[in-house]
């Protein structure tokens, strides 16, 4: 009997293992989401500014011009992280249902060769989705207007 409580409780762990990693990927996509918003939200309303002339200091143009353009750069980096992140949901999603066709004996060639690679590949896109993020971030920080032109009204 402790045989089977043993393996029970091994293919419930290994069932298990993945589902936690994309626990992980899903609150990441909601975080870099939320970052897109922001910055795609802060691009609009610049552009907007500037399209309706409501900005008449060059200094000032020049600078919401150069952070439009800033803000569009990490807009491309949320989305490229994003990309990667569900790259990784799908390949550890893969994993999870190659452990389950595999555990429940319907295939038995190569088991060991794509459980390994897909779980492999989600853990690589998952490190370059963080990567990117990191990259964001440190973009963000380092463009944050520390030193803006005031208008003078």
């Amino acid at each position: 009997m402790d045989a089977s409580i043993d393996a029970i409780t091994n293919n419930i762990q290994l069932a298990l293992a993945p589902v936690f990693l994309l626990t992980a990927v899903a609150t990441l996509i909601n975080a870099i989401s939320g970052r897109l918003a922001r910055s795609v939200d802060r691009m609009r309303e610049i552009r907007q500014a500037i399209d309706k002339g409501l900005v008449k200091d060059a200094v000032l143009l020049r600078h919401m011009n150069k952070e439009a353009n800033e803000a569009k750069i990490r807009g491309r980096l949320c989305t490229a992280a994003i990309f990667f992140d569900v790259l990784s949901g799908v390949f550890i999603s893969l994993t999870v249902l190659e452990l389950f066709f595999f555990q429940a004996g319907a295939v038995r060639s190569l088991q060991t060769t794509y459980v390994i690679w897909t779980f492999v590949l989600g853990l690589i896109f998952f490190m370059t989705s963080l990567s990117i993020v990191l990259t964001e971030v440190v973009y963000a920080y380092r463009s944050a207007g520390w030193n803006n032109p005031k208008l003078d009204l």
